[in-house]
Order: structure tokens, then sequence, then C-alpha cells
């Protein structure tokens, strides 16, 4: 039997963009449903999803068979419509020894996502990471009397956050990383600085996914090390989780088939649905809330604090509205109020 090479060539190209990915008419069934075809045999919906999956996974056909990734626009503000943060010029903070560090090198280090529309982004072309968290990130390096545009920001994924704290790879961490016991056992928080729940992602087509009782037997992803992927495992263990160390790579799989929902913090599923919502939607209402807080070496009361007392005061001169507006917020949901900071005593 004789090989068609163009064929040859696109399966060796999709194994390149993720070789992770299952073959989804394998998985799932439905994709064959006569009833999902048109009479000329083209699954057009899957069609406009594959799309949709190849824009949010930020990996284009022509890079992938080149073994290089590459990226749509990111969606977003463009710099110039951006919040300006005023620098504390000689600010001193000389009992945190993160702060003494990075004075010394003359920029602070940040962690953050770069798969998270709205929240933490990074345009794959420039390099340059947008979204809320990262406003966060750099309200807070101004009140610590750093420049925000020397700001040097570096991709963690969730499962890697309290390594690269303790370490000291990265100087503090801004990224949807949500404040429990467990973690402050390990690492401090200074926030929380944004209250989020956990929902639901799914397809626009999904009519039987409500919430989370609602998921027994179903295949659910959300990222590893996640706190909504142990909330999963726990309180709704008959749901089939599926882990991956991005959100974007979960969503990949729920656009073509391979899952049946992603859970996350509720911001988080916001963007994905805003950047397609033909293809996908939120379901049910947030079923727990997540304090984001800004992530710091766990002996570090000082930069704690201090990250303490920035938040407030750019909550107060309006600065934190401002970012949320020209980022989550584009997402259509208005500012809410944010939570309270919450000034645990060091342990």
């Amino acid at each position: 039997m004789s090989l068609n090479p163009r064929r040859t060539n696109r399966r060796l190209a999709r194994r390149r963009m993720n070789p992770r990915r299952t073959n989804p008419r394998r998985t799932d069934p439905r994709r064959t449903d006569p009833r999902r075809t048109d009479p000329l045999g083209t699954n057009r919906r899957t069609v406009r999803r594959a799309a949709a999956a190849l824009a949010l996974t930020g990996l284009a056909l022509a890079a992938a068979a080149c073994g290089k990734s590459g990226s749509p626009p990111v969606k977003g503000p463009p710099p110039g419509a951006l919040p300006v943060y005023q620098t504390a010029h000689g600010f001193r903070l000389p009992d945190s020894p993160t702060w003494k560090r990075a004075r010394g090198r003359g920029h602070l280090v940040v962690g953050a996502k770069e798969d998270q529309p709205y929240l933490g982004e990074k345009d794959p072309a420039s390099g340059r990471y947008s979204g809320f968290d990262v406003e966060i990130a750099k309200m807070m390096s101004a009140s610590l009397g750093f420049d925000p545009k020397t700001v040097r920001f570096t991709t963690i994924a969730s499962a890697n956050r309290e390594t690269a704290l303790q370490n000291g790879q990265i100087d503090y961490y801004v990224g949807t990383y949500t404040v429990n016991a467990l973690r402050k056992r390990q690492v401090g928080f200074a926030g929380p600085y944004y209250m989020a729940g956990q929902g639901l992602l799914v397809r626009t087509d999904e009519k039987d996914i409500h919430g989370p009782r609602d998921l027994d037997g179903r295949k659910v992803c959300s990222a590893a090390g996640s706190t909504p992927l142990q909330r999963l495992q726990a309180d709704y263990p008959k749901a089939k989780a599926v882990a991956y160390d991005t959100y974007s790579i979960c969503v990949d799989n729920l656009l073509t088939y391979q899952v049946d929902a992603v859970t996350t913090d509720d911001s988080i599923l916001m963007g994905y649905a805003a950047k397609v919502p033909d293809e996908l939607k939120l379901a049910g209402k947030p079923f727990s809330k997540e304090p984001y807080g800004i992530g710091v070496p766990r002996g570090d009361k000082a930069l704690r604090l201090a990250l303490d007392d920035a938040i407030e005061a750019h909550e107060k001169n309006g600065d934190w509205k401002k970012a949320y507006d020209a980022t989550l917020g584009l997402s259509g949901v208005p500012a809410p109020k944010p939570p309270a900071v919450d000034r645990y005593p060091a342990s």
C-alpha cells in the first residue's frame, strides 16, 4: 500500500505540535456521529473548534512544521492603554533579604502565568506579558522602588510555584495564586488582592453540565498542582480528573472533545470564554472562594507586609480598578470590590 506524503506530513506536524494529545476520534465516538456531519462528510463545527483550539494554544501550523511554536496576536490592551504607576524613589526595605538581592541586581524577578487571557498572558512574538496579574506585579514593583519597566517576568507552572520561591528563582509570584493554609506552611502571602471562585468551562452545545454535581463519569481537566484540581478530586471523586501543566492544554482538549469540562477559577475561565464565545461558555455558578495572593519567600515578613501596604495604597488611589478595567474587565465582567488584606501573624 502506498502512502500519501502530504497526509503523512500533516500527521507528523500534529504530533510535533502536541505529542501528548490523543486521537479524539478514538476517545470520543460522538465525533463520528453522522448527525454532526454535513452531506459532504465535513464536520464544520469540529473544524471551527480545531481552529479555536489552535488560536488558544498559540501554535501555528507552519511554525509547528519547523519544530517551533508560534502564536496569533495576544488579545488584550495595547501598552499605551495601561495605567502608569509612580515609582517610590528612595524606598528602602533593609529587613528584607529578597529586596536587598533585587536592589543589588537592579531589578525584580517575578513569576507569572503565560497562558491565561486577561490575567497573565505572554505574546511569543514580543515576549511581553500582559493581564491583570501582570499589572498587580508592576504596581508592587513601583511601590518597592523599582521602575515597573524593569521587571523581568518568568513563567512558572502551578506545580512549581513554591519551589521557585523557596530556592530564590523569583522574588515574588503573581499568577492566580490561591491563598490557603497548606501553602502558608511553605511560602508567605501578601494580600489577597482579588477574590475568585472555582467554576466550570464547557462547550456551548453542552446541555447536561450545570454544576459540579453533574460531573459524575465525566472527564474534567485542570492544572497539575492547582487548588481546583485538588478540590475536584476531594469533593467530586466520581469525576474523572485529568491534569496538565497548563490550562491552555485543557482548553485545547475541551475544544477537541477529549475532555468534557475544564475547571479552575472563574476569572481564568472568563478569559477563555471571551476569546471564543461561540464555542465555550461557563456552566453554573462559582462553587468556592479563591482569594488571590502574592507569593513571597516564607521567612520574608518585611517584604510581605510591604506588599500588603502597596496593595491597599493602589486600591485607594484607583490604580487597582484602572488595571482591572484595562485587562480582566475586557471580558465584560465589571470590577468587583477588592477583598480585605489579611495581615496574618508570622508563624
